[in-house]
């Protein structure tokens, strides 16, 4: 049993930690926005993933403690995200906004901001990390509106996915001055 996240503002965004079952109903939708062409490159995926990978991957990444959440507007499925590499109150977060004509549209700034106040409010994190692509700018764009800052200390270097990575990080401080207004709409409960 997860936790779902609800922006209640938005009415119906949601966000919850599904089980492997609720994954292979999604793993199409989720193969989809892996495989996307542009999305593929800022995740670094050089091959097809199909539905049976990605079920395969969500295992594994649940094995290793990654707390991972599906998505949904209004119903329909648009991405997922993340916290993976949990230990001594950091983890690294990362997300993906499935369908290209949802991009760009603040999306990810408010899946971003929910699993974010699941980290720093349920997890007890002290820091959440991002490692991206120097040219993803619509991610660095997420992160500069949460208030990431460029970090290249060890700790941060240590969640790089590869050495020419940007590493971005944010204290709990921070996250909850530039998001107050948008955690009194966020609702966080056991499914």
């Amino acid at each position: 049993m997860g936790y779902r996240i609800d922006w209640n503002s938005e009415g119906q965004l949601a966000a919850y930690e599904p089980s492997l079952e609720e994954v292979a109903v999604h793993a199409d939708a989720l193969a989809h926005g892996y495989n996307e062409p542009r999305n593929a490159e800022l995740m670094g995926h050089t091959e097809e993933i199909d539905p049976e990978d990605i079920v395969e991957m969500w295992e594994e990444a649940a094995d290793e403690g990654t707390r991972s959440f599906l998505l949904f507007q209004a119903g329909e499925f648009a991405g997922d995200g993340d916290l993976r590499g949990i230990h001594d109150g950091t983890a690294e977060f990362a997300f993906m906004i499935g369908a290209p004509s949802a991009q760009g549209k603040g999306l990810g700034t408010k899946v971003a901001t929910m699993i974010h106040a699941f980290g720093f409010q349920i997890l007890g994190l002290h820091h959440i990390y991002a490692s991206i692509v120097p040219h993803n700018t619509a991610s660095r764009r997420v992160f500069d509106k949460l208030g990431y800052v460029l970090d290249d200390s060890p700790v941060a270097r240590s969640y790089a996915d590869e050495p020419g990575d940007l590493v971005l990080s944010i204290d709990r401080a921070g996250f909850e001055r530039v998001a107050g207004g948008a955690l009194a709409q966020i609702t966080l409960a056991l499914r």
